[in-house]
């Protein structure tokens, strides 16, 4: 399972840092990342880090938002800066494992909400 923490409302321009821990049975956590949902939009990527630490951001948080894990403790954070209004959403963590099975299942988290308003 996927535990978030760290969500919250900042005025804009403010910063917030959201966590991640993953839990479970699973031999390996591959990609991690986080998604993102506007009331009435569709979910989105927002980022995300492979196991070798490469990331890809969506165009719309280049150079404010930064993705990092820890792969000794299976974490995984986004540090959002410089946040912007259209920054308002629920943010979920996702992880892709594979399992001692030698299958791969996706993990989600439960949601954390950031409100970016003054």
């Amino acid at each position: 399972q996927l535990v978030e923490s760290g969500g919250g409302l900042v005025q804009p321009g403010g910063s917030l840092r959201l966590s991640c821990a993953a839990s479970g049975n699973y031999f390996a956590i591959n990609a991690m990342g986080w998604y993102r949902q506007a009331p009435g939009k569709q979910r989105e990527q927002v980022a995300s880090i492979t196991d070798g630490e490469g990331t890809v951001y969506a165009d719309s948080v280049k150079g404010r938002f930064t993705i990092s894990r820890d792969n000794a403790k299976d974490t995984v954070s986004l540090q959002m800066n410089s946040l912007k209004p259209e920054d308002t959403a629920v943010y979920y963590c996702n992880a892709h494992v594979e399992t001692y099975s030698l299958t791969f299942e996706e993990y989600w988290g439960q949601g954390t909400q950031v409100t970016v308003s003054s």
